[in-house]
């Protein structure tokens, strides 16, 4: 009998600005992101290819999304799959924020060191 694979863990590595999800300690995927203020600027969400398709990019979003929550800071989903999964989640429609002119121009320069 096999073991049953242990349930995907997310953590928040500040060194690197992103959230990772582990499936059996392999990194699965993130969800990048950079502060600006009060505001966490998600960017970039992606999942490997060897683990497509089994929902961890929305758990992986989810569990980021409430520890922005839990640290006080609001949301600014200018990542295309976090602005999709808070139109499905309206649970964080109070601590999100609109994609302005000024945050892309800001994350623009902030990428670009």
């Amino acid at each position: 009998m096999t073991q049953p694979a242990a349930a995907p863990t997310v953590q928040r590595v500040d060194g690197k600005h992103r959230y990772e999800i582990l499936v059996d300690g392999r990194t699965a995927g993130l969800t990048a992101y950079r502060d600006h203020g009060d505001q966490r600027v998600f960017y970039h969400t992606e999942i490997d290819d060897a683990f497509a398709g089994q929902g961890l990019a929305s758990l992986l979003v989810q569990q980021a999304l409430t520890d922005t929550r839990a640290s006080g800071k609001r949301i600014v989903p200018v990542c295309p799959y976090v602005a999709k999964f808070l139109k499905k989640h309206d649970e964080f429609a109070d601590i999100a924020e609109p994609v302005t002119p000024d945050v892309l121009q800001w994350l623009e320069t902030v990428l670009a060191h």
